[in-house]
């Protein structure tokens, strides 16, 4: 089978190729999919240069999400069958034809969703659900600001906070990115990032700020945001893609009665699985009644891995983009 694999760790990606490699073959308890889209995202393009925190031993297939049809299943696999479309992932091997996935990693491809949307849901509805439901406790009616709209964690949780009946206002860096954003969700209001957007948060808001600010970009966002969120407002920290990680003086959450809460979607879910697993179904629950709605910007063939890895580079991806190891046959 092709797969896009890293021989060498470098910074211009020299070390990686596709290459033929043999078709994994499934143990007793895992299920061999036939890939058909796999989510790109920025820590695929870190383990490259070995600077994610996750450095696989050199050779290996990065890509994680996945969606496809199962073609085989091993021994002790009871509950899927050849031909079945599912959803699965892990931190590497989704840029290839073929992959191997434990059966409890699984789950079916919801019906309204195409094999590219059904790959860009998983991990970032993870992180707007546990974000928003779980630790924000957002309520229909509030005002949630959302940092970097835009990209992926944030345009799920635009799309989920819809859902929830919140208002929503989406910031984003340029006016491109809140075009498409207005282009695909109904969205009450969109700003752009600038210094200064606390001002205008605070006239649509009638001057009370956003009851729930939703901040995956950390740095400057982060301490302005501060002076826009609403008394008893939860201020979001999902990550920092800005490059710099913030802090607060204790005493403005103090004055202003606001809280400061970390999401960490995974270990939510390895802290507590029942409710882990309530997270998941809550979110395939959603997407099978179609009320959830993945964007994904493109859908590239795995030869053309190079221009997929620039735009994600050049931060030119709005929500996700899919590459499809199926959909070509060059080298």
């Amino acid at each position: 089978m092709r797969a896009l694999c890293v021989s060498e760790l470098s910074e211009d990606y020299s070390g990686v190729r596709i290459q033929n490699v043999a078709v994994p073959e499934p143990s007793d308890q895992q299920v061999q999919v036939q890939i058909k889209a796999a989510t790109l995202g920025f820590p695929d393009l870190l383990m490259t240069r070995g600077a994610y925190q996750h450095k696989p031993e050199l050779p290996f297939i990065s890509g994680g999400e996945v969606s496809g049809l199962v073609s085989k299943v091993g021994s002790a696999v009871t509950q899927w069958a050849v031909g079945d479309a599912v959803v699965t992932g892990s931190v590497g091997g989704g840029f290839a034809e073929y992959g191997c996935y434990d059966q409890s990693l699984i789950r079916p491809l919801p019906q309204s969703l195409s094999f590219a949307s059904g790959a860009a849901l998983s991990a970032a509805y993870l992180t707007a659900y546990v974000a928003l439901v779980r630790r924000a406790q957002l309520q229909a009616g509030e005002w949630v600001l959302i940092h970097g709209a835009a990209g992926g964690v944030g345009l799920a949780a635009v799309d989920l906070a819809l859902h929830l009946g919140a208002r929503v206002i989406a910031s984003a860096s340029t006016e491109e990115k809140l075009a498409a954003i207005r282009a695909q969700y109904r969205v009450h209001e969109t700003i752009t990032s600038a210094p200064g957007f606390r001002d205008r948060v605070k006239e649509i808001t009638g001057g009370a700020g956003a009851d729930v600010i939703y901040d995956p970009v950390g740095g400057d966002l982060f301490d302005e945001s501060i002076r826009c969120i609403a008394w008893n407002g939860r201020l979001l920290v999902i990550g920092f893609a800005g490059g710099r990680i913030p802090s607060v003086s204790a005493n403005m959450p103090l004055i202003k009665g606001f809280s400061v809460v970390g999401v960490r979607a995974g270990e939510y879910g390895r802290r507590d699985p029942q409710k882990g697993a309530e997270n998941m179904a809550a979110i395939w629950k959603l997407a099978e009644e179609g009320a959830i709605h993945p964007y994904v910007c493109a859908q590239l063939p795995l030869e053309n891995w190079r221009e997929a890895f620039s735009m994600m580079e050049e931060r030119q991806v709005i929500g996700r983009l899919v590459i499809c190891p199926d959909a070509g046959d060059g080298a």
